[in-house]
């Protein structure tokens, strides 16, 4: 079955079925149990009233017996040879035997069966009816040519004579019968109609609560044909999984929408940014070709080495944005930064590092490699006079900051400067600025790294970039 209604219907009918069966067989078991209890206590008054004429010694000929129909009664001595029975009385099972012919009277026994000559606590003395629990059996009877079935009950009993004698008293099982069946067919009628109920409830139920998820995957469905990813679903107004699955949608939608549209503004800048020293470039080895002396090989190489440090700066945000992550080496930052700054040989302005021993972090040493570069080079275009870097530890933290003494972020722009290819300075030539894209690696590496990157302002007054990062 492909359809959720479908599943949800079969499987409560199911588990309904299964729970009224076994509360159907539970019920009818207890009720013939009692009934046949009720039937058991029938049988032995009958048989305790006859065995009580019995006692005080009525002749057999001379007992008041129940109606045969009602209450078949079987009297039969210790030989099991039958004494009475109850009128009518034409077959019997379930008894001692099964003769319904009085076979005359007996002569009462000489001495004690026992060997010890005691008598034993069950047997009934002479004149009294026996307290043990009465015996009790089931079998059939045939009275004035009817048969039925019967639960017996035998009560033994003691004439003056000390004659012991067996009471066989039935009542008959046919109400026990017809109760339980009248219960069980009942139950084979309601049970189907009940499941056809539940069935039904389930199916009408489970549609109008997946009313709002066919409107969720039309919507979904729409949206893909459409490409128009500023649609959304539809919101119920219920507070349930329903309702929580269309806002997670939506946010999804809305996440979704800002990444194309990051991503076609990423593409688009890139294409500009791009297109300047790919045209330089183009036109300084057009005019080379056309006067080989006028050819500007330094600038042409200048522009090729920016055309390079723009396309790896693009490669890498590119895969960043494809979720890219860090490695899980341990590094020393510290002497990441020595090493480093070490290697800037052309900066305008000497940095000056302080960075103790042991401050190691957990990353991509390339990765960390390029924010310390983008932050040097940040602070190398600003500064007037100094730029510093500093690792130090904080707490469980590792601490990398970069400040020069230039005019700072003003502070309504201290996120803003992390946003892809924005330049503060608008003024400024591209060759100077750069392309607007280390600010935003460096933030974005830090995150991935599990920290953090925030602007503030140097104790020179100029900008101070604070990386910090969990200590190995």
């Amino acid at each position: 079955m492909r359809s959720v209604r479908a599943r949800a219907a079969l499987g409560a009918t199911l588990v309904v079925a299964v729970a009224l069966i076994a509360a159907g067989v539970s019920v009818l078991l207890v009720l013939r149990t009692n009934l046949i209890d009720q039937t058991d206590l029938q049988a032995e008054v009958a048989a305790r009233e006859t065995a009580s004429q019995v006692a005080l010694g009525t002749a057999f000929d001379r007992l008041d017996l129940p109606d045969g129909d009602e209450r078949p009664v079987q009297i039969v001595d210790e030989k099991g040879r039958v004494q009475a029975v109850s009128e009518g009385l034409e077959s019997i099972s379930g008894t001692a035997t099964g003769q319904v012919k009085p076979q005359g009277a007996v002569q009462p026994p000489a001495g004690d069966d026992d060997d010890d000559g005691q008598e034993q606590d069950d047997d009934p003395r002479p004149g009294e009816v026996s307290s043990a629990e009465p015996r009790f059996s089931t079998g059939s009877a045939t009275v004035d040519g009817e048969s039925a079935e019967y639960r017996f009950a035998a009560v033994e009993a003691a004439n003056g004579d000390g004659l012991t004698l067996t009471v066989y008293a039935g009542a008959p099982l046919a109400p026990e019968q017809d109760a339980v069946n009248t219960v069980r067919e009942a139950m084979l009628v309601g049970l189907p109609l009940l499941l056809v109920v539940v069935g039904g409830v389930t199916w009408l139920v489970t549609r109008r609560a997946l009313q709002p998820v066919e409107g969720i995957r039309s919507e979904m469905a729409a949206i893909t044909a459409s490409e128009d990813l500023s649609r959304r679903v539809p919101e119920p107004g219920s507070r349930d999984e329903v309702a929580r699955l269309a806002r997670t949608t939506n946010e999804t939608l809305a996440a979704l929408e800002a990444s194309v549209q990051r991503q076609r503004a990423f593409v688009a800048d890139a294409s500009h940014e791009l297109r300047s020293p790919i045209a330089s470039l183009r036109t300084q080895l057009e005019v080379g070709v056309a006067h080989p002396e006028l050819l500007d090989v330094p600038g042409a190489v200048e522009d090729t080495v920016r055309l390079q440090q723009l396309a790896a700066d693009l490669l890498l945000l590119a895969r960043l944005d494809a979720g890219e992550r860090p490695g899980s080496s341990r590094l020393d930052l510290a002497a990441l930064v020595r090493e480093e700054t070490s290697q800037r040989t052309g900066d305008r302005i000497a940095v000056v590092v302080e960075a103790g021993e042991g401050l190691d972090v957990t990353g991509s040493r390339g990765q960390l490699a390029r924010v310390l570069g983008n932050l040097l080079d940040n602070a190398q275009r600003h500064a007037r006079t100094s730029v510093s870097a500093s690792v130090t530890r904080q707490g469980r933290q590792v601490v990398l900051s970069v400040a020069d003494d230039g005019d700072g972020v003003p502070d309504s722009e201290r996120e803003r400067i992390f946003e892809r290819f924005v330049r503060l300075d608008d003024a400024r030539s591209r060759d100077e600025g750069g392309a607007g894209l280390g600010l935003a690696i460096a933030r974005d590496v830090a995150v991935r790294h599990g920290g953090t990157l925030e602007p503030g302002r140097a104790a020179a007054g100029g900008a101070l970039f604070e990386l910090r990062l969990p200590a190995a």
